[in-house]
């Protein structure tokens, strides 16, 4: 099962890099809960999608998820039940053609849900990492 769930991890990782908004969105749930790294709350996959589409047509455009650029990378799989898990990674990102910029690693959570033969995010945070 864990497998499914580093995939499905990959695969939200290869929607970003691709730019792909309705890629990105389809691996979340019709009523999924999305809160961004500075308290913006969406709610529902149709939210994540058309928010999503604007970042990538716009300010994040040709942007990269990657491993973080400082912080010790991190992704651990706690199952809660057989069809649901809590998922803490950590991550980084470059704006187009820039480095990965330490400022912008985050330690992320999600709540991963089995729906039918599928796994999908019911819920996902965004937190930076601070500076003890």
């Amino acid at each position: 099962m864990s497998d499914d769930i580093h995939r499905l991890l990959d695969a939200l990782t290869a929607a970003w890099n691709d730019g792909d908004a309705a890629a990105f969105a389809g691996l979340f749930t019709e009523d999924a809960d999305y809160v961004t790294y500075f308290g913006a709350r969406m709610e529902g996959r149709k939210a994540i999608e058309d928010s999503h589409r604007a970042l990538f047509e716009g300010p994040l455009k040709g942007s990269r998820l990657m491993a973080p650029a400082a912080a010790e990378p991190l992704r651990k799989i706690r199952f809660l039940s057989p069809d649901v898990a809590l998922v803490l990674t950590t991550g980084g990102s470059a704006l187009a053609g820039g480095a990965p910029d330490p400022a912008r690693d985050s330690i992320l959570t999600f709540t991963a849900v089995k729906t039918g033969e599928s796994w999908r995010f019911a819920s996902f945070q965004n937190t930076r990492i601070g500076t003890p």
